[in-house]
Formats: structure tokens, C-alpha cells, sequence
């Protein structure tokens, strides 16, 4: 074990960028006192950041996993502006103690889901700068940074009623794979099904070959949960969206047997809530529906596009967008539930 203490600053950062490629769009990359890019378009920039104890626990820690979910979700809100990833502005701080094959780990999942993205948009995502600080937590923080072309950015604002409510990747099995954390599964314990569910929660892979294939009036990337970010949708656009529940049971149908799961977990621990919340549902059927609606980190892009018979690939129809200022299901309001930091 080579702990960071041991090692300079300069040495930990040539190692963590060992695989960082090479782009004709970065002019001076990591080494000086700010990088030098030249983009291509308007500048989209987003920022988001993992925070140890909030966002994950040590208990069911990896390296590689927590990279990945880090570049995923900054990459993500890029792509969900209708931009191409131009590049990432990596700052993490870690205890001193921590082993350096640790972080090589977590920045082998940052350049995995990073080159996964540009393979995917025909695109080269470098990391171009950031920092390095010890910590007694584990905190990850990214900007990651887009072009688009003049007036072609995608925003939440631009649903029209009438056109289709449709979605590209998955909803619910981030909420349902943490869920099982919280239920005592682990990885390496469980079975494929129930381990697939679990990586999406650690390492999720939002679609985004799908951004190719669809014309889209607005999106969002749906990282807090459904019912929330389309009340976001809703509430930028000035309409009313109704989720069609049959078109739903492809995502729910598949979560049910881990939802039995976490739910016989309650009962043997006689527990009336769960650490992961949804503590209001009392049937499989009902807890694998609020995974669906309200549970977030999948990352799926959900969007709004004129009526088609073929939305383009990727791309499920889940509702409709109509008139009005509220989301329901089958006509009925559903609240707006979902992550909030500080809880509204």
C-alpha cells in the first residue's frame, strides 16, 4: 500500500492522468495555472459533486464505480442541453492516508464513462484541469463543459402540448439497486439480476447514443426522479404531463422481485421506514412504481417531441405532454417527490 502521503502532489496527478487523451480542441491542458481550450460553439457548463456520507458511504465503496457515477452524472446535464462534452474539470480531495491505487481506481472510472460518452457522440472528452486536496471525506467535484450550436440548445422550457413524452435509458433501478444496499445486498452476494440494479446506483450509464436519433423540444436529464424533474419540465414550459401507466410496466414489471425482496428485508428488521425512504408503500406493486416515478441517478433523458411512429432509437413513448401545469398518471396528479439536498 502507497498511501498519498508518501507521494507529492506532482507525482499523484501524472499518475491519475496517465490515460487522459488527447484533444485538437485543448491548447494547454493540465500542468499550468488554467487550462487553454477553443470551443466550437456556444460554451454549456454544468457542475455537480459526490460528497461522501451524503451521496455514498464507505460501507459499499469502489473506486472505479464512484468515477464513473461522477463523470455520468456531470456528462449527462451536458448532453441533456443537446451539447457535445467538450471536457471535464476534475477537483477531488481524499484523506491523506488513502491508498494511491484508490484514486488511479476512481479516475480509471472517469476516463471509462468519459471515452464511453465520446464513443457514443463521436467525440473526445478530456480532462483539462482541476484540483487535488486532502480531505477527511471523500469529495469528488466536476464541471464539465459543452458546445452547441447558436440557438440549438435544448432547454426544459420548450414542450408544446401535444407532443410526446418520451425517454431514452432507464428510471427506477438506481432507486431500487440502493434500496437493496440499504436491505443489507451486496454485489457480491446477490445475483445478477439484483447486482445489475446495484450498479446502477454506482455506476450509471445514461444513453447517450440515444441524444442522435430524436429532435427534441426540451429535456432534462431525470437525476432526482421522475415526478420531480417533469414537474420541472411542467413548470419551465408552462404545460400539464400525463404518464401513461401501462407504458410504464416495461420499467416497473422488472423491479418487482427486488422490491419483494426489500420489502420481506422490513418486515424481518421490523422496520417501519426505510433507510432509503419510500416507506409509505406496503406492496411490492406500489414500491417498485415509486422507484419509477420518484426515484432518481439513473440518469435517463427524459424528453418532449412532436407525435411520431417511430420516436427514433432509444427512445420509449411514457405520456404526452398537454395542457395544464401539473404531472399526473392516467389523468390522476402525482406529486412532485424526488432527491432535494435540503429536503423541498
Amino acid at each position: 500500500m502507497t498511501r498519498l502521503s508518501e507521494l507529492g502532489e506532482s507525482h499523484i496527478i501524472s499518475r491519475v492522468l496517465g490515460r487522459n487523451p488527447s484533444s485538437t480542441h485543448v491548447i494547454v491542458g493540465p500542468g499550468d495555472d488554467a487550462a487553454v481550450t477553443a470551443p466550437e460553439g456556444r460554451l454549456v457548463s454544468t457542475a455537480d459533486m459526490l460528497v461522501e456520507n451524503e451521496d455514498f458511504t464507505r460501507e459499499w465503496l469502489d473506486w472505479k464505480k464512484l468515477g464513473v457515477k461522477a463523470a455520468a452524472q456531470n456528462l449527462a446535464d451536458v448532453c441533456a442541453m443537446g451539447a457535445m462534452p467538450h471536457g471535464l474539470l476534475v477537483s477531488v480531495a481524499v484523506p491523506d492516508d488513502t491508498d494511491i491505487v484508490c484514486l488511479e481506481a476512481l479516475y480509471s472510472g472517469l476516463f471509462d464513462e468519459a471515452e464511453r460518452a465520446g464513443t457514443a457522440l463521436d467525440c473526445t472528452v478530456p480532462i483539462i484541469g482541476g484540483d487535488l486536496s486532502s480531505s477527511g471525506l471523500i469529495v469528488i467535484a466536476i464541471t464539465a463543459l459543452g458546445t452547441v450550436g447558436e440557438e440549438s440548445a435544448i432547454l426544459r422550457s420548450g414542450a408544446q402540448p401535444g407532443d410526446s413524452l418520451l425517454l431514452a435509458g432507464t428510471v427506477g433501478r438506481a432507486a431500487a439497486g440502493l434500496d437493496l444496499l440499504f436491505a443489507g445486498a451486496r454485489p457480491d452476494t446477490v445475483g445478477p439480476e439484483f447486482r445489475s440494479l446495484i450498479d446502477t446506483q454506482l455506476a450509471p450509464q445514461p444513453d447517450y447514443g440515444a441524444l442522435a436519433t430524436l429532435r427534441a423540444s426540451a429535456m432534462i436529464d431525470v437525476s432526482d426522479g421522475l415526478s420531480l424533474d417533469l414537474a420541472r419540465v411542467a413548470t419551465a414550459s408552462g404545460v400539464g404531463i400525463d404518464l401513461d401507466c401501462s407504458l410504464l410496466s416495461d420499467l416497473v414489471d422488472p423491479l418487482l422481485p427486488a422490491a419483494e425482496f426489500v420489502l420481506d428485508a422490513r418486515a424481518a428488521d421490523g422496520a417501519s421506514e426505510a433507510d432509503g425512504g419510500n416507506d409509505a408503500a406496503t406492496t411490492a406493486e406500489d414500491l417498485a412504481l415509486s422507484w419509477v416515478l420518484d426515484g432518481g441517478e439513473d440518469h435517463g433523458f427524459a424528453a418532449s417531441a412532436p407525435p411520431a411512429a417511430a420516436p427514433g432509437v432509444g427512445w420509449r413513448r411514457i405520456g404526452e405532454i398537454r395542457t395544464g401545469h401539473d404531472v399526473s398518471l392516467d389523468g390522476t396528479p402525482v406529486p412532485a417527490s424526488g432527491f432535494s439536498h435540503f429536503g423541498k
